[in-house]
């Protein structure tokens, strides 16, 4: 494959990256065509071209965010440590989006750092690259800017699929005071009995009891919709095996339900933030 070839067939991804980033469609076409003139232009050896695609677009994407908004003194201020090794750029299939909805509060370093993490599943030793700050950095501005969004004004209130990819993504992350911020203090996780038989537990009570259960877990979940309510799923090779049933109301996760009957399954549709795929 060509770099022409390579190029399309990575546009998509490219310009859905942008938009998150960036809140505007076709802002973010006018990036990827910049980062296909860059790649037209350039002799280099390229060892990964997703990759590399990846790095150019985010980078133009910051340069767009800063010209927005000067970046703040503070914003740089940040404890550096030695950098861990940077990991190549890996991106999840589907973890929901960002709240696109209070961004525009993030200064341009919160932003790309949430929205790359959070919605894309980077590592904070890539974002890091991608920012020019250490890994402790990185992942200090994307738990600055998860703080924000998480006390959203009262117009801010966030949509069910928001609270729920939000959630998962903290579980993900063991980010366990998002976690219980995310829960209400009576909650409940209940398990079908084909998921018990799987291996969920069969009951879980309480919000801060909930949260240990998913701290640092759900690693394999993806966004789904049952019906039109919005979820999770964990796949193994591709095949919905457990859905994760959520009941969100007034913004807080008030019931979880482990759900793996085949009927429940088959009704299970993957996901992209609101859309369906």
């Amino acid at each position: 494959m060509d770099r022409t070839e390579g190029f399309e067939a990575e546009r998509p991804r490219l310009v859905g990256l942008a938009t998150h980033v960036l809140g505007d469609a076709g802002e973010a076409e006018d990036v990827v065509q910049q980062a296909w003139l860059r790649l037209h232009g350039t002799a280099a050896a390229i060892e990964s071209l997703p990759a590399w695609l990846t790095t150019v677009t985010t980078r133009l994407c910051l340069d767009r965010l800063r010209a927005r908004t000067p970046v703040p003194v503070a914003e740089v201020e940040l404890v550096e440590v030695e950098p861990d090794p940077a990991d190549d750029v890996a991106l999840a299939d589907t973890v929901g989006i960002a709240l696109q909805v209070v961004l525009d509060r993030l200064s341009p370093g919160e932003r790309v750092a949430f929205v790359l993490h959070d919605s894309f599943g980077f590592d904070f030793p890539t974002i890091a690259t991608l920012l020019d700050v250490t890994p402790v950095a990185a992942r200090k501005l994307a738990s600055r800017a998860r703080s924000k969004v998480a006390q959203p004004r009262s117009e801010d209130a966030l949509a069910d699929w928001e609270v729920v990819d939000a959630f998962m993504a903290a579980a993900r992350e063991g980010d366990f005071a998002r976690l219980v911020q995310l829960l209400a203090p009576d909650a409940v996780v209940a398990g079908d009995d084909a998921a018990v038989v799987i291996g969920t537990p069969r009951r879980i009570a309480g919000g801060r009891e909930i949260a240990t259960f998913f701290d640092g877990a759900a690693h394999a979940a993806l966004a789904v919709y049952l019906g039109s309510r919005p979820g999770s799923a964990w796949f193994d090779r591709g095949v919905a095996r457990v859905v994760f049933d959520f009941t969100v109301a007034d913004g807080l996760v008030r019931r979880i339900d482990f759900r793996a009957e085949p009927a429940v399954l088959a009704r299970v549709v993957r996901r992209d933030g609101p859309r369906r795929r």
